[in-house]
């Protein structure tokens, strides 16, 4: 068990950390109005203020329902995924480090919801031409690395099973 706290809390700190570190970079050097593009355009940073969810979802919201939803919600949901991947037994040995990229990345962009008023910093959008990614920030990079690697683990190990059986 303590092993696996350590391992869940070295992940979860080098995300938030990461993530909290860019925030602050993005803060101080970027603007709302003014894109910088780098590699011809395929990466551009702004900086952007992020009241919804993924992709802006909810940010029409109320902003009591949005504020319940998107701070209340999410820190539940964070804690009910941190005690199942301290007590939980998968058979998937990749479960418990993808949900704690899950978990930093939340927990990161719950930080910023709680420190600035309601909104999380984007400042990320990757594309070639017309073809682009919303806003997105490296909390978001951790959330769905962690979501795939859930994924395909779980494809690994029934595709492995099968093999064996």
């Amino acid at each position: 068990m303590l092993k696996r706290l350590l391992l869940i809390m070295t992940i979860l700190i080098s995300c938030v950390g990461c993530d909290q570190a860019t925030k602050s970079i993005a803060r101080t050097h970027l603007s709302e109005t003014r894109a910088v593009s780098l590699m011809g355009g395929s990466v551009r940073l702004q900086l952007a203020k992020n009241y919804g969810a993924f992709l802006s979802i909810g940010a029409s919201m109320h902003e009591d329902t949005r504020s319940a939803i998107l701070s209340a919600g999410v820190a539940t949901m964070l804690v009910v995924m941190f005690v199942y991947c301290l007590i939980s037994t998968p058979g998937n040995p990749l479960v418990v480090p993808a949900l704690a990229m899950v978990i930093g990345g939340g927990v990161s962009n719950l930080i910023d919801r709680l420190l600035h008023g309601g909104y999380v910093v984007d400042f990320l959008n990757l594309g070639v031409g017309s073809i682009r990614t919303g806003i997105f920030n490296v909390a978001d990079v951790f959330i769905m690395s962690g979501v795939l690697l859930l994924v395909a683990g779980d494809w690994l190990t029934k595709g492995m099973l099968k093999k064996h059986v």
